[in-house]
């Protein structure tokens, strides 16, 4: 089973009001931070939405700024074209990342519950994701969810989006008070 892991990062981080893929924690990019948590789990990295240094990046398909399902849909456009079997995602601004297991009881796809981002997706689904994506105007991973049947597994660790630069500023005051870098 080979695993493409893909960070979504194309958004345009209006709340934050700068990159935030781009933004310092503990001296290293947010998105150096997703990419250290998904490096682990994966056969090969690559970014969706933008271009990284030290990453291979693809634009958001079928057209720019359609959102997560953008990313994702690129990332299974990748996948079908190198071989890969499934899609691990994480967003540019949530950490720590999900630990997926490498078997799941069925081949349904799996994301956490309340970070939709975190998913584990076969790459059997990208037509499905296709015709989701020309069929209808709702562009949310709550619709691709539902339309997939895609399963929430739930997860003991605690996650943390990072939509402002206040989040980030609140998150890394959190981890130097406990002495985490």
């Amino acid at each position: 089973m080979r695993r493409l892991g893909a960070i979504i990062a194309g958004g345009k981080a209006t709340r934050f009001g700068s990159d935030k893929a781009a933004a310092m924690l503990n001296g290293r990019p947010l998105i150096e931070h997703v990419a250290d948590g998904l490096r682990e789990q994966v056969d090969r990295l690559i970014v969706c939405g933008r271009a990284w240094p030290g990453m291979d990046g693809v634009e958001d398909a079928p057209f720019p700024d359609m959102g997560p399902l953008g990313g994702l849909n690129a990332a299974f456009r990748y996948a079908q074209q190198n071989g890969f079997d499934e899609v691990v995602t994480a967003g540019c601004d949530v950490v720590p990342v999900a630990k997926f297991p490498m078997e799941r009881p069925d081949d349904r796809a799996v994301y956490i519950e309340g970070h939709y981002l975190f998913g584990v997706w076969p790459v059997a689904l990208a037509p499905r994701l296709e015709k989701h994506l020309r069929n209808q105007d709702n562009l949310s991973m709550r619709s691709w969810i539902a339309a997939s049947g895609a399963q929430a597994i739930t997860s003991a660790n605690a996650f943390h989006n990072l939509n402002t630069p206040w989040d980030l500023a609140q998150y890394a005051a959190q981890r130097s008070n406990i002495g985490i870098r």
